[in-house]
């Protein structure tokens, strides 16, 4: 099921550039143009993570995660126009999660979000150990079993496969499994991705038909449950 987002945000043309960046991404998107109603839209369902404005119409950003932490601990990520240290401070001191200065990359705004959401996911969620019929990875050992037998796997080979291996049948692009494998501040080229599930493939071919390593021509890669 898509993790669902709240865009608290009034200026419309940046609502609906996160809304299309998130979507193409696999959220759900509801967006909001002022903090009343977009507390209220909080209010009426359950969200994985909010964006939030802090120059609201209405009702302010401030006022609105006031109330959002007063009752719950879905993780926030601040957006605003305001870049001082201590709006920074009062943000996070009221619990925001994380902070974002504007004008800002569509590609630093996902990898926060990602960020924050592995950071803040529950203790349930965050299982180290996948089984899949044949394939256990396990990032407590960092160890690969393929049929009952151990298989050498660099750390990148693991923690690469284990992402994958998480959201089974999603499509990550080469971009987004750098940023959340690699890390944001990754400088490398995206061939290093190619390279390392080509290894992986020579490694984990043949060994199941109830799953695969797939390409997505022109997008990137998933990890796909067959039948």
């Amino acid at each position: 099921m898509a993790k669902r987002i709240l865009v608290i945000e009034d200026d419309k043309n940046i609502a609906d550039l996160l809304r299309l960046y998130l979507e193409r991404d696999g959220f759900a998107v509801d967006v909001a143009h002022d903090g009343r109603a977009g507390l209220d839209t909080f209010r009426s369902d359950v969200f994985d993570i909010v964006l939030l404005d802090i120059m609201l119409p209405i009702m302010d950003g401030w006022d609105v995660l006031r109330e959002i932490r007063a009752v719950n601990k879905t993780p926030v990520i601040m957006l605003t126009a305001k870049g001082q240290t201590s709006d920074k401070v009062q943000g996070l001191e009221m619990g925001a999660d994380d902070y974002i200065a504007k004008p800002f990359e569509m590609k630093e705004v996902l990898a926060r979000v990602h960020a924050v959401m592995r950071r803040t996911a529950p203790e349930t969620a965050k299982d180290k150990k996948l089984c899949f019929d044949a394939l256990v990875i396990d990032m407590e050992s960092y160890t690969l079993t393929v049929n009952g037998g151990g298989v050498d796997a660099p750390p990148k080979e693991l923690e690469l496969l284990f992402h994958l291996a998480s959201s089974p049948n999603r499509v990550f692009t080469r971009n987004q499994l750098l940023d959340e494998v690699w890390g944001f501040n990754y400088f490398g080229d995206s061939r290093t991705v190619d390279v390392h599930i080509k290894r992986l493939r020579g490694k984990l071919e043949g060994v199941s038909g109830a799953w695969s390593l797939k390409t997505v021509w022109g997008v990137g890669y998933k990890f796909e449950l067959n039948g």
